[in-house]
């Protein structure tokens, strides 16, 4: 939601008494099983390893359902301690309002510009020189999980690309499995198409797309290419009917889909179903095409409360989030990757080394938030999801109307 001057300067900042110096209401939306699972290390840290109490504010339903929520709670006077936002662009607007804490010092102190790679991550949390948030891992879209036993079970060999998974769908379907499992919501259809992106149209198209708002580009051969996998893909679709990623993510555990294009954070699912990479489950990185990770994931952000006990707990909390032992509990469980260059994850699955790998050999890009505003993000999800339930909408007419949004993109 935007924010105007006349609105914010009506808003009472927060009170003194909307926080306690002990009491760290945090606001995230991370309520699956792997999810809860991993922010619980979080909340064991800040329990066990300070003073302070956790106090968790799940909201389900993913970003775009508790973004606005949270915006709420902060420019009406009652905002919580800590919220999770992703890194990028999204808190751009309540910087600029003087509504969150400076953690510079923090920064500085800890050393973060030493220890946070790909350096970009804290790069999305400056402004002006003075650091907002804290980067807490590394999450990558660029993934498709695949079942090993949809696939094999029905004599097939699991897919190494998105051709050969195309190549092996009418066999599957025949099979009675659903060869791609996507979730109704418009974040998860237009993520999906961003790694399509990436992975078919290639990554300068994408960056000159996504970076320097080339229209041009956006309505060239490649991206035609890319629109019409994505109508493809949308056929693939058809019988499995479900709302949330998880949900999509165990139509894969389950067998019941061929595969999934989801980010890393669908291996925690995985993880709490006591499955195997490499054996249980595939994973190919850039759809097996481009083996590239875009560096997203999510940080954590301090309202502004004036009052000093609040504040010094917030700052520790900042503090310890980078620490690295909760680093690795908390990104080993999570499926994300730790944001310090320097802590060692010791024994990690299959897929995690991959990420792993092309994170040591620069093999990045960054993310769509730290490059488009969120109110592109929010047209190109309204367009995907439009795209994506209107079988008579064609793959021409989608991609000249994606190119007029990156047109007018800031």
């Amino acid at each position: 939601m935007r924010l105007t001057t006349k609105l914010l300067a009506a808003s009472a900042i927060v009170s003194a008494s909307a926080a306690n110096a002990v009491e760290l209401e945090v606001m995230h939306w991370w309520t699956s099983g792997g999810e809860a699972a991993a922010v619980n290390e979080f909340a064991k840290a800040v329990n066990e390893r300070t003073d302070h109490t956790w106090v968790d504010g799940a909201i389900a339903g993913g970003g775009d359902t508790a973004r606005p929520v949270m915006v709420s709670r902060i420019i009406g006077g009652d905002p919580p301690a800590a919220f999770q936002f992703n890194h990028g662009r999204q808190a751009e607007e309540l910087i600029e309002a003087g509504l969150l804490l400076d953690l510079t010092d923090v920064a500085e102190e800890q050393g973060w510009a030493d220890i946070v790679n790909p350096s970009t991550l804290l790069d999305a949390c400056t402004i002006d020189g003075r650091v907002y948030c804290a980067p807490v891992n590394i999450h990558s879209w660029q993934w498709m999980w695949l079942s090993n036993a949809a696939y094999e079970d029905n004599g097939l060999e699991v897919p190494q690309n998105w051709t050969e998974f195309t190549e092996s769908a009418s066999a599957l379907e025949e099979a009675g499995v659903t060869p791609l499992a996507v979730g109704g919501q418009a974040w998860q259809q237009n993520g999906m198409f961003g790694v399509m992106a990436i992975a078919l149209a290639g990554q300068e198209d994408w960056l000159a797309v996504n970076r320097d708002k080339n229209a041009e580009v956006a309505r060239g051969e490649n991206y035609a290419r890319v629109f019409q996998a994505f109508a493809d893909a949308r056929d693939l679709s058809d019988g499995i009917d479900v709302q949330d990623w998880n949900q999509a993510t165990n139509a894969v555990i389950t067998g019941q889909a061929g595969a999934q294009i989801m980010g890393d954070w669908a291996q925690g699912e995985f993880a709490v179903a006591e499955m195997t990479a490499g054996e249980d489950y595939s994973c190919l990185p850039g759809l097996g095409e481009v083996a590239v990770l875009d560096t997203g994931g999510d940080a954590f952000y301090f309202p502004v409360t004036g009052d000093p006990e609040i504040e010094a707990a917030q700052k520790e909390m900042a503090a310890l989030l980078l620490s690295p032992e909760v680093q690795v509990a908390f990104n080993s469980k999570k499926g994300s990757l730790p944001i310090r260059g320097d802590v060692d994850l010791e024994t990690v699955n299959e897929c995690t080394q991959k990420g792993l790998d092309l994170l040591a050999a620069g093999n990045t890009l960054p993310s769509g938030n730290e490059l488009l505003t969120p109110d592109t993000i929010t047209q190109a999800n309204d367009l995907m999801t439009e795209f994506w339930n209107t079988p008579s909408m064609t793959a021409e007419d989608a991609q000249e109307r994606y190119a007029q949004i990156i047109e007018d993109a800031e």
